[in-house]
């Protein structure tokens, strides 16, 4: 069975088609359970999220903060195996007809086998995985397995890429360009700041692919500046701190539904 790389490319289209920048939502899989977080995946979908990025949770995740950090904690905790990822991504897929991505650090796909994950995120309807810690140098092995099974290879590109960097990354990615709109690591903050649409405006000059922006983004307003000048507005920590906040279940999966049709509503206001 192929991938889903064309429906992303089409989804990403049709958003642009219709003015607007796509809203891409980031939930880590087994967070606050397996079933849990395909509850929460779902939920963002219904709530107006053009792709979800399922997260798969990680001991020393780099790029992420303490919140994304404490769920992945809580994951691993609960004992999430890939094969809980690989269902989230297939549950999510098969009731909403959306792409769905996975979020994922080089070394438990290293250990996995890349041919092994390429054909089980394949066959359960993924469209593809962003690896923030895979040098493009280092990448034809697996760009060559996920090629074969219709993945999308995203890479993620920072303030701090000299042009000649950013040439080389987005040469061989496909799918969508990650633009990481600061230097650091995920998490909401007050304001996203010109950095990244001067790192858009630059990686566009290298790339007809879209180009996303994540970090920071919290709120409506925040998705109406940044899809001004980006083809996509991509949330994480924002939707894991609500869960995170929540009472119970039921209000959390609550939340994050009304926090994506919130940012659905601001990717419109460009």
């Amino acid at each position: 069975m192929s991938g889903n790389i064309q429906l992303l490319s089409d989804t990403l289209a049709d958003a642009r088609s219709e003015g607007r920048a796509a809203l891409i939502a980031y939930l880590p899989a087994g967070f606050p359970t397996v079933d849990g977080g395909i509850d929460a995946v779902k939920a963002v979908f219904d709530g107006g999220a053009d792709v979800v990025e399922i997260g798969l949770p990680h001991s020393d995740p780099v790029l992420d903060g303490p919140v994304i950090q404490t769920a992945d904690d809580i994951a691993l905790k609960g004992g999430v195996r890939i094969a809980d990822v690989m269902r989230t991504v297939r549950e999510a897929y098969e009731a909403t007809g959306k792409p769905v991505l996975v979020m994922t650090y080089w070394n438990p796909i290293d250990r996995y086998g890349i041919e092994r994950f390429t054909a089980e995120l394949a066959e359960a309807g993924g469209a593809g995985c962003i690896l923030p810690d895979l040098p493009v140098q280092e990448s034809d092995v697996w760009r060559q397995h996920a090629d074969k099974h219709g993945l999308a290879t995203v890479f993620v590109v920072a303030p701090s890429s000299r042009d000649d960097r950013l040439a080389k990354i987005t040469a061989v990615g496909s799918g969508f360009v990650y633009a990481a709109s600061l230097m650091g690591v995920t998490g909401t903050r007050q304001s996203v700041g010109a950095q990244a649409q001067e790192l858009v405006r630059r990686t566009r000059a290298t790339t007809d692919l879209p180009v996303c922006v994540g970090l920071g983004v919290s709120d409506a307003a925040q998705a109406a500046e940044v899809a001004a000048f980006a083809d996509g507005v991509i949330v994480g920590s924002a939707f894991v701190k609500l869960m995170l906040d929540a009472p119970d279940h039921e209000t959390g999966v609550a939340a994050v539904r009304g926090l994506a049709a919130e940012l659905a509503e601001g990717v419109r206001k460009r």
